[in-house]
């Protein structure tokens, strides 16, 4: 750390939460229940694309996209002395993002219209309308595990930078570290809600751009090029292909596997995600949602761009100071942000990987929240006071900023990188069910028949999806995020097994 003193960065994140607590101060007076679920729906579109690009981004992708442009196999093997083919080298990473507009089209075209004319405050109550009681506590419950999961793993690898650069310097343990982040989060989440989230949002998003075009302007300063010279010097690089064309399914950066694994990310976990929809139906109306959702999605094409083009002047600049790449890809940005770029750089390196982080954290605490109190304590039928509900809401969003807590403790006492990464994996097989319970109840028209065999088929459809990949690796044939559609397809084909067409229902 030649450029930044724990003190200072401490002084940085210190300085980043007190504007999201002023924010939250000013946005959150007089906040009802509807305000902290859906803003009181009056949440302007283009505010929302905007804040929505931080949401998607986590820290892990802040530092991890810029990171595996430069993980060709030649690196790889100068590095670890095996020739491997990681996936999104280069700029490989675009065809999932090109994939990610197929997948917000349909999010904006079939899942919005079908939510709005329901008038959803959690998405999962159109399972039950749809496909019965069994199959809405089902996918609300597979969403509350797979984003507690998720974010607890984001917010770890978080405290992990805090823990190494600021609070080890004061001898803080790292109990008291994960408990004052969450507390923060807590503070400036627990009143408004998604009415503050939409604020607090859009600066985290602004704080994680600045960080990108000042590093990228500044290493431009230091080898002396102008914006044109370093487009062209990243054009003509050796990192600078987009399309793979040339191998089969085995290779992890084939176009259609990337293609429409990004279309299918998008679906499942956004269109089908209670954490980023939430945001979307706090619009006005249907037409304002729809305007922000391609509003954003042709955005975050920009904004990927953008990072990938980042990494590539990383790596330029790296081979250009004669800096040596770390084993660990992720760790290039933090270590030339920190010890070899301008002090300006660290600073914003700092407060935008803090807005990566939380941006996430804090809508996914929110959302959590909400999915629990509508689905499960049954805010929206139950007669109870809305004082009586209010406090409710904030004994749940107590309960679940505790489980975050939890979680991420339990991710450092396994302190084994593969076993984390692991669970964050399985994590995300909890999607596959959601996505089959949805598509069987918007194409098919059937009718459950049996609700407690709903939770066997959505618990089993992972496992064997798991099993099937683990035998795939074997033998070669790497599904990579396509585990999501058979995931699916298999939860769709079990529920058709307990289903039967609404003629015969009614005969019966």
């Amino acid at each position: 750390m030649n450029q930044l003193s724990p003190q200072l960065m401490l002084g940085l994140i210190a300085a980043y939460f007190l504007v999201l607590i002023i924010t939250s101060f000013f946005t959150s007076r007089n906040a009802d229940n509807q305000d902290f679920f859906l803003g009181g729906r009056k949440s302007h579109w283009l505010l929302i694309a905007f804040g929505m690009i931080g949401s998607s981004l986590s820290g892990v992708t802040f530092i991890s996209i810029p990171g595996a442009v430069g993980a060709t196999p030649e690196l790889m093997q100068e590095l670890t002395g095996v020739a491997t083919i990681k996936p999104n080298i280069q700029f490989s990473y675009m065809q999932i993002v090109f994939g990610y507009l197929l997948g917000y089209a349909v999010i904006a075209l079939v899942l919005l219209p079908l939510y709005y004319k329901m008038n959803l405050t959690s998405i999962y109550t159109y399972l039950e309308s749809r496909l019965g009681i069994g199959a809405y506590k089902t996918g609300a419950a597979f969403f509350l595990l797979s984003r507690l999961i998720g974010a607890s793993f984001r917010l770890y690898l978080v405290a992990i930078i805090l823990q190494r650069f600021i609070m080890d310097a004061y001898d803080i343990p790292f109990f008291v570290t994960v408990t004052g982040t969450i507390l923060l989060i807590w503070v400036y989440t627990f009143k408004g809600g998604i009415k503050t989230i939409i604020w607090t949002d859009t600066f985290q998003t602004f704080s994680m751009l600045l960080a990108v075009i000042l590093t990228i302007y500044f290493i431009g300063q230091t080898m002396g090029k102008n914006v044109g010279e370093l487009a062209g010097m990243i054009s003509n690089s050796k990192y600078s292909k987009i399309f793979f064309f040339e191998s089969g399914w085995s290779d992890p950066n084939n176009f259609f596997k990337q293609f429409f694994s990004g279309a299918l990310i998008t679906i499942v976990m956004t269109g089908l995600d209670q954490d980023m929809m939430q945001k979307n139906l706090s619009c006005r109306n249907l037409k304002d949602a729809q305007k922000n959702m391609f509003t954003f999605s042709f955005t975050l094409v920009f904004v990927n761009f953008l990072f990938l083009c980042l990494g590539v002047l990383l790596y330029l600049y790296a081979d250009y100071t004669q800096v040596q790449v770390p084993l660990r890809t992720d760790e290039l940005y933090p270590m030339l942000a920190l010890q070899h770029l301008p002090a300006v750089i660290g600073i914003a390196f700092v407060i935008g990987l803090t807005a990566a982080a939380y941006s996430s954290a804090d809508s996914a605490l929110t959302a959590l929240t909400t999915s629990f109190c509508i689905d499960f304590l049954n805010f929206e039928r139950a007669t109870r006071p809305e004082a009586q509900q209010k406090q409710l809401r904030l004994f749940v969003h107590i309960g679940f900023s505790i489980l975050f807590l939890l979680a991420i403790l339990i991710f450092d006492a396994i302190n084994n990188d593969s076993v984390i990464n692991k669970l964050f994996q399985i994590a995300g097989y909890t999607y596959g069910p959601l996505l089959g319970l949805f598509a069987f109840g918007m194409v098919t028209k059937r009718i459950i028949t049996n609700q407690a065999l709903v939770v066997i088929i959505c618990v089993a459809a992972p496992v064997i999806s798991y099993l099937l990949e683990m035998w795939g690796n074997e033998q070669g044939l790497t599904l990579g995020f396509m585990v999501l559609a058979l995931n699916g397809l298999l939860t769709f084909g079990g529920l058709w097994t307990i289903s039967a067409s609404k003629t015969l229902q009614a005969q019966v």
